[in-house]
């Protein structure tokens, strides 16, 4: 049967509505002996209460410690191997639940809801930042992803849980996750989900969790494959040469050819770092543990 884990942070304004929905969705879809773990992360308000007489299992932090950290607390104390993950904002769709897990019991490791709709495309600010996360994983998964961080997925506890050292505890929980799958060759895909508007406030802040993001992001790419950052790095720097060099050649401007011949090195250099990078990631994977 299945778990589902519910991260919430002062949530009251919407918990009990979405506790009782996926008790109805469940009973409706007849996953018996199904659970439903509220992980409250240190809630100033009654989102314990209204979870627990909603009819959710509460699990407690005594403060607020992140979305990841919670995650990972609840998939820990799941009974069920198969794990559902959604927000307690009634932003997913609940009634998507037992499509995605019959398309996981298809054979994959892991089933995303992508978001789509307007409440998801969000600000002007927000959206340029998404694409940049987008093409960096994309860039080092080598495909397509049409959603990195959505919240809404389903995979296997066992699975999941040897990739926690790995993890990010914080808002970044999802994008790290995505990538370290698809890094280690496990099964991802993707249905299309619609996203609905919050109930309550957002606990993101637009730059401090992109920057968050982004580190956990570099984090992964290095740890999993170094080189594909690098190449980056140096296909940049190439970038730059060309361009200068190109200045240099329409202007007759001496300093273009200095800085194109430096960035040409540069990339030199940057590229070498990225092949031993890799080589050392090869060399550490085989070491026995």
């Amino acid at each position: 049967m299945i778990s589902v884990v519910i991260p919430a942070y002062n949530e009251h304004l919407a918990i009990a509505d979405t506790v009782r929905r996926i008790r109805d969705v469940l009973a409706g879809a007849q996953l018996r002996d199904a659970e439903i773990l509220v992980v409250d992360d240190g809630s100033t308000d009654d989102t314990a209460a209204l979870a627990r007489q909603a009819g959710a299992q509460v699990i407690s932090n005594p403060h607020n410690v992140g979305y990841g950290h919670s995650l990972k607390k609840g998939v820990g104390m799941a009974r069920h191997d198969t794990i559902v993950i959604t927000d307690a904002d009634g932003t997913y769709p609940i009634s998507e639940i037992p499509r995605l897990v019959q398309i996981y019991r298809e054979g994959f490791d892991m089933v995303v809801g992508a978001r789509s709709g307007s409440h998801y495309r969000g600000s002007s600010l927000k959206w340029p930042m998404r694409l940049l996360l987008r093409f960096l994983v994309e860039w080092t998964a080598g495909r397509a992803i049409p959603d990195i961080n959505s919240g809404f997925r389903v995979f296997s506890r066992t699975a999941v849980m040897g990739y926690f050292g790995q993890i990010c505890d914080g808002f970044s929980f999802t994008t790290s996750l995505t990538l370290a799958y698809m890094m280690t060759s496990r099964y991802v895909t993707y249905t299309n989900i619609s996203y609905g508007e919050r109930i309550g406030h957002s606990k993101v802040k637009i730059w401090r969790d992109s920057i968050r993001t982004l580190q956990f992001i570099v984090q992964a790419i290095v740890y999993y494959n170094p080189i594909k950052i690098f190449l980056l790095m140096s296909l940049i720097c190439v970038a730059i040469a060309v361009v200068s060099i190109f200045i240099g050649i329409a202007f007759h401007v001496a300093t273009g050819f200095t800085m194109g011949t430096g960035a040409l090195l540069v990339a030199i250099v940057v590229f070498s770092l990225g092949l031993l990078a890799d080589l050392l990631r090869q060399i550490l994977s085989n070491v026995p543990k």
